[in-house]
């Protein structure tokens, strides 16, 4: 294959050769912006179409094979040609109304290719940007008459320098996402979802994910016990992997590359690839800071379910709001509050009511408390896969909560993953059968998706727990705020819990795709004793960290307020540090191992700087470069000399000093530890 390159603004080509084959062949390339990246399609001489990618000359996505299989009609896999289309550049930049940066800058290279067999035509759309690239399929209404079945999309990925260096979490497990990731060579992955993010043999990260998942399935990963994954759209209950009638495009698939762990987590090029702004005026949508009747459940002193442990009582609920406006928190989160709880509430999920409270919970009076107290009621909303239960009452129950002011929600979907039943599918004849769907097949989008609509049309914003994983739909729905999707602290309170690097590997990998609701700030690490099974795996200044590192536009401090009572000092960071952010810096880190992020509170001259590490003891020198002029108010919030997260969790330290732009700070992370900062500009 010939492959040119050229430097500076757009650059394709197209290269006509005899290659010893009996077709004539076809390349075209598309260039980033600065002449680094290359995306180049070809065609092979039995008319497969394949992809590559390269860096500054260097293969990084080797061919690899595209097209479609259906159970309708004839695959669109062989005897295709490419013929290219219109081409554009755009160097443009809009503005996020919530978090990790207010500015965000759209710099990259288009270019649409026609792919036809002679009697069907559709649209490759190709973007290429600094640190990435993304495509998609555009399928016109004329490709198929009626309702198309796709029973497979081809993508491949093939990597072009593999590792062992491989980071990847289980596909098609019973628990969804919430898995600890593994790191493997490429060729011992199994079923991953996205995103998957490899280390590779020339010390480039490459995250392979999807952007704009709206109406289609989700793609996971398939390894063949070879450098090349296979991208597989998830089966709906009949073997169909989507359905589509009309024109319809594919979500994006995304390839990012960098040099460097900072660039890789500075990319916006998911954001990018989704569309804008859909909602119009969303000044409605508050981040926030928030505590919950929640963990004390997690760890055995309460209980959803009604009895002695209830932790949703009109009382408790009052005393944590008081807690919470007392301390300029923003919001309450409250967990078992309405009817469906008691019994084996994931056997029977139709059981849940979403409008109606459990008799310990008077909800009109929380929610008037909540908003005297200037305090955001956040509901919970349990639904354990009942889908057609929640989609018959959520109009109703969405009404309600904004009479209430009820400006956000926590739903939920605890369930196994391959568990979701449908109502809507018929026997021959009428009658109705059960059958299930997968957590991230195309039902489940369009469920998520409904959600969010109507949720919008209430001025509500959604927090996801059992998600479907985040590909950048923020922008177009802002009220889409977070989302679970991941193994988070609650397995730390009733299982073995998280290995301390696990939420060093999570920047570079599930929160490529978007905000993480991992729900940190935990203070009693050891609540069951340091030698329990079931404990929290860092120091506690890690725990202050993590509320700057693993972004979120909706905080949870998770801990039991007693437990901040207890260490006012430690506690004054998480009143300090806000959920949204002028700009984001990651400063260094490498994958699985440290991260150090500096974040700029919006509207503000503040940073905010959170390090963490994993099992290993760390040194870093931080560089404050990245402050305006003036001088500063470091508080220091770090590992003591004898921390260690499974032997003394507790040690810390906390001191002040000013700095400037000038200055520099070097720091000790203990074993599982970290530090976080507040840096206050001197008035």
């Amino acid at each position: 294959m010939v492959r040119l390159r050229l430097l500076g603004a757009l650059f394709v080509s197209s290269i006509l050769g005899l290659v010893g084959c009996s077709e004539q062949q076809v390349s075209h390339s598309v260039t980033a912006p600065d002449g680094g990246l290359s995306l180049t399609l070809s065609t092979d001489d039995l008319g497969r179409v394949h992809f590559s990618i390269d860096d500054a000359g260097v293969p990084v996505i080797d061919d690899s094979r595209l097209g479609f299989a259906f159970a309708n009609a004839p695959s669109f896999t062989e005897g295709l040609s490419i013929t290219a289309g219109a081409q554009s550049a755009n160097d443009s930049t809009w503005e996020l109304p919530w978090g990790e940066r207010r500015v965000v800058r759209d710099h990259h290279n288009e270019q649409s290719f026609a792919l036809t067999d002679g009697s069907r035509t559709m649209t490759l759309r190709v973007r290429v940007f600094d640190e990435g690239a993304g495509f998609r399929f555009e399928f016109p209404e004329e490709f198929h008459a009626g309702e198309l079945l796709i029973t497979d999309e081809l993508t491949e990925f093939n990597i072009a320098n593999p590792s062992d260096k491989t980071f990847w979490n289980p596909a098609y497990n019973k628990d969804r996402y919430e898995y600890e990731y593994f790191k493997t060579s490429v060729t011992d992955v199994k079923t991953a979802h996205t995103p998957l993010t490899i280390l590779d043999s020339t010390n480039r990260y490459v995250t392979i994910h999807e952007a704009s998942l709206v109406d289609y399935s989700s793609m996971v990963l398939r390894g063949t016990n070879s450098s090349v994954l296979n991208g597989e759209l998830v089966a709906g209950y009949d073997g169909v992997r989507v359905r589509q009638t009309g024109a319809f495009v594919t979500p994006w698939r995304t390839i990012q590359v960098t040099e460097s762990a900072p660039e890789l987590l500075a990319s916006n090029m998911i954001l990018n690839l989704n569309e804008p702004n859909k909602l119009g005026d969303v000044s409605w949508v508050k981040p926030g800071v928030y505590m919950g009747i929640w963990w004390g459940m997690h760890i055995g002193e309460n209980s959803w379910f009604t009895g002695d442990k209830l932790g949703a009582t009109t009382s408790e609920a009052k005393r944590y709001i008081d807690f919470i406006s007392e301390n300029g928190l923003d919001g309450f989160l409250v967990e078992g509050w309405n009817i469906g709880w008691d019994g084996d509430w994931i056997a029977n999920a139709d059981l849940f009511s979403f409008t109606e409270a459990q008799p310990f919970f008077d909800l009109e009076e929380v929610a008037a408390y909540a908003q005297e107290k200037n305090v955001d009621l956040v509901l919970h909303n349990e639904t354990s896969g009942g889908i057609k239960n929640y989609e018959d009452q959520m109009e109703d129950a969405y009404a309600l909560y904004q009479k209430l002011g009820v400006n956000h929600l926590k739903t939920g979907y605890v369930g196994f993953s391959n568990g979701y039943p449908r109502h809507d599918v018929h026997q021959e004849g009428g009658s109705q059968f059960l059958v299930y769907e997968w957590n991230h097949g195309q039902f489940m989008v369009n469920h998520y998706q409904k959600s969010i609509d109507l949720a919008a049309k209430y001025k509500i914003g959604i927090n996801m727990h059992e998600p479907i994983k985040p590909t950048g739909l923020r922008r177009t729905y802002p009220n889409f705020m977070t989302r679970e999707g991941v193994r988070g602290q609650e397995y730390n309170a009733w299982s073995e819990g998280n290995q301390p690097a696990h939420t060093t590997i999570l920047p570079f990998t599930r929160m490529m795709g978007g905000p993480l609701d991992f729900t940190p700030g935990v203070f009693d690490v050891t609540f069951k004793g340091i030698d329990a099974n079931e404990r929290i795996r860092t120091t506690i200044t890690k725990q202050l960290a993590l509320m700057v590192v693993l972004y979120s536009p909706l905080q949870m401090a998770a801990d039991l307020p007693r437990n901040y009572q207890a260490k006012p000092d430690l506690f004054q960071f998480i009143k300090d540090v806000p959920a949204d952010w002028e700009e984001s810096l990651p400063l260094e880190g490498e994958i699985g191992e440290y991260v150090v992020y500096a974040r700029q509170e919006r509207g503000s001259d503040d940073w905010f700087i959170g390090g963490i590490t994993n099992e290993n003891a760390r040194d870093v020198t931080l560089d404050f470069s990245f402050l305006d002029e003036g001088t500063y108010t470091a508080t220091i919030y770090r590992d003591g000399e004898n921390a260690d997260w499974e032997t003394n969790p507790y040690d810390a330290v906390i001191e002040q000093m000013s700095v400037t732009s000038a200055s520099s700070l070097d720091l000790s992370m203990a074993k599982g530890g970290g530090f976080a900062i507040s840096v206050i500009k001197q008035q």
